[in-house]
């Protein structure tokens, strides 16, 4: 849920509890047990996958190596399910005019770097940054450039905006925040 007053606007910002994410998870997870389950067969001589006999793999270096490729995608799967389960890079941005600050904060993985907070003042920001790549997925980045020609990303890569939204986001942000817009 957003947020928007005349002198406060939050913004939610969606982390990695995604429906794609979630699909690519349980994907990538069947696929490392397709593999260890055929170099498993391979190993005991068992039909432990119906549709494929054991005898038409050899365990010295198919099934072996169909082992190895099942445990390493069954690791990616469970950094991909933590990454879900811990909902890493949500957060929110936030702009105060009446303090005069904004605060970016996002979550990520555990540890002492979990909670992420950027805080910076309003008059430090020298314009909101709109790069607009016009190619076969056309996606735009936008940004905050502060007066020291620093950028602060406030959309995400996979942000599933188009063009139009994109500009109409930063001309309300532009208008909120009372700086320009600049293109790239």
């Amino acid at each position: 849920m957003d947020t928007k007053s005349e002198f406060l606007w939050i913004e939610n910002v969606v982390g990695s509890r995604r429906i794609s994410n979630v699909l690519w998870a349980t994907i990538v997870l069947l696929g490392a047990l397709g593999f260890i389950l055929v170099g498993l067969s391979s190993y005991f001589n068992k039909d432990l996958v119906s549709f494929l006999p054991s005898q038409s793999i050899t365990f010295t270096p198919q099934g072996l190596v169909m082992c190895f490729y099942g445990i390493g995608g069954f690791f990616l799967s469970l950094y991909l399910w933590f990454a879900i389960l811990w909902d890493v890079g949500s957060g929110y941005n936030e702009f105060d005019r009446s303090e005069g600050v904004i605060s970016i904060f996002r979550w990520g993985f555990p540890g002492k770097n979990r909670r992420i907070r950027i805080r910076f003042l309003v008059e430090d920001v020298q314009s909101i940054r709109l790069e607009l790549k016009d190619n076969l997925s056309s996606r735009g980045r936008l940004s905050i450039r502060l007066k020291n020609q620093q950028d602060v990303p406030l959309t995400q890569q996979k942000e599933s905006l188009n063009l139009r939204e994109m500009e109409e986001k930063a001309a309300q942000l532009a208008r909120f925040l009372r700086v320009p817009i600049e293109g790239a």
